[in-house]
């Protein structure tokens, strides 16, 4: 059986946690492969909305088996709480469904502190989400990290704790000026979720690869887009992760052999939540319609999200970075308001016409895009019941696009309904 990842081409909130929710129907397993509790990923089944952090959103489906990887910061407090939500709600009754690396590195109180403090501190904001995933990698990438498999020992994760407060209460107390933290509490609030953890942590690794010896198909789930990766995105506005495709192989525990087909996800226009260039935002009117049109506002943070045209320079960045076979094009139905709708084909600095991005961000940041407009549809599309009902102008859309970013768009997505999406090539039915 293929083994499938789907992954964000452009700055996250592409509409992930839907195409892994449908594409979980055809999964045995699915595997969170990076990103910690900054990740949201937002599904509508039936009248009810479930927004997920951490919990790999197959867990929606009863008869998935769902893999938290080691390449996660996990919070405990957030897993917590999901799970608990979960339940309450139906979904996630049998315990067996869920397993979590015993090499997933922890987020601790101290983390989310320093991660909100230094962002305070910094004339040019990155636009974190406060949550302490970059100062988690930090101690992880510093070998200071603590995982699930010392946590599960009270004595270790009491000796990691208290000699990493000795470095974090001097930045704290020194730079900072702010209260430090005592050991006594780390290890109270902490101790709470130890019989959480016991009942989920395993090996990844030896149960990955059993599920693939016995012919089971696996997806694997990114966290934010491809621009920010902290190798290959808008650098130094980034997550602290690497979010390409080819991450799944290290942040799961599998060869990257054992990776089949890459689904990229991408809106039919452009957002970005934070700071960081954004060639195609649009600041006035139309801008807003977008952003009002298409709900875009932080399903972790609140924040309301920038809004631009598609972007078809760095989609095709994406497409080659992650070895893209086809595109779900999400939110087509967002364009319904618009007369004309405009593409990005290049940027332009001064005389200067670029058709890859440039690689330094002070370029990024003053190009100007050049567009070719289209004709909107000007009617809504929300109720179609197969990509051949869609409108004639959305249908030419949707087919330039695949022209400029040279693979085809595999899922169409006109709605935030299950049923609001039309499956054109799946990626587990080859």
């Amino acid at each position: 059986m293929p083994n499938v990842v789907a992954v964000g081409l452009q700055w996250g909130d592409e509409g992930k946690g839907k195409i892994i929710d449908i594409l979980s129907e055809f999964a045995d397993v699915v595997v969170r492969y990076q990103g910690g509790a900054n990740a949201g990923h937002t599904i509508v089944v039936g009248d009810e909305k479930i927004v997920l952090h951490l919990m790999p959103s197959g867990i929606l489906h009863e008869n998935t088996c769902c893999v938290i990887g080691n390449g996660v910061v996990l919070d405990p407090a957030t897993l917590d709480a999901e799970i608990r939500g979960l339940k309450a709600g139906g979904h996630m009754l049998d315990d067996g469904r869920l397993l979590i690396s015993a090499r997933s590195h922890l987020i601790m109180p101290y983390h989310k502190k320093l991660d909100g403090l230094r962002e305070n501190e910094k004339k040019q904001k990155i636009g974190t989400t406060g949550r302490g995933i970059g100062p988690a990698y930090e101690d992880r990438a510093s070998r200071m990290g603590i995982r699930v498999i010392d946590f599960l020992d009270k004595r270790v994760f009491r000796e990691k704790v208290r000699d990493n407060l000795k470095l974090k209460n001097f930045i704290i107390q020194r730079y900072y000026k702010d209260e430090p933290f005592r050991l006594r509490d780390v290890i109270n609030e902490y101790d709470a979720y130890r019989d959480l953890l016991k009942r989920y942590v395993g090996d990844n690794v030896q149960f990955l690869h059993k599920s693939m010896e016995e012919g089971k198909s696996l997806l694997f789930e990114g966290a934010q887009g491809a621009y920010l990766d902290v190798d290959h995105g808008t650098y130094p506005f980034v997550t602290s992760s690497n979010t390409l495709a080819g991450a799944a192989a290290c942040g799961a525990g599998v060869g990257p052999g054992a990776i089949d087909y890459v689904q990229g996800v991408c809106k039919a226009y452009t957002t970005r939540v934070g700071e960081g260039p954004f060639p195609t935002e649009l600041a006035g009117a139309e801008g807003e319609l977008m952003r009002d049109k298409g709900g875009e506002y932080g399903a972790t943070t609140g924040r309301p999200r920038r809004c631009g045209w598609f972007d078809a320079v760095i989609l095709r960045r994406s497409v080659i970075m992650n070895g893209v076979k086809a595109i779900a094009l999400m939110k087509l139905d967002v364009l319904d308001a618009f007369e004309r709708i405009d593409v990005c084909v290049r940027y332009r600095i001064g005389r200067k016409v670029y058709a890859d991005p440039p690689l330094g961000m002070k370029d990024l940041s003053v190009c100007e895009p050049v567009y070719e407009s289209m004709d909107g549809w000007r009617e809504p599309i929300g109720n179609a019941a197969s990509a051949e009902d869609l409108p004639v102008n959305a249908k030419r859309y949707i087919k330039r696009l695949e022209e400029l970013i040279g693979v085809p768009v595999g899922i169409i997505s006109t709605g935030p309904r299950r049923d609001s999406t039309f499956i054109l090539q799946n990626p587990f039915q080859r």
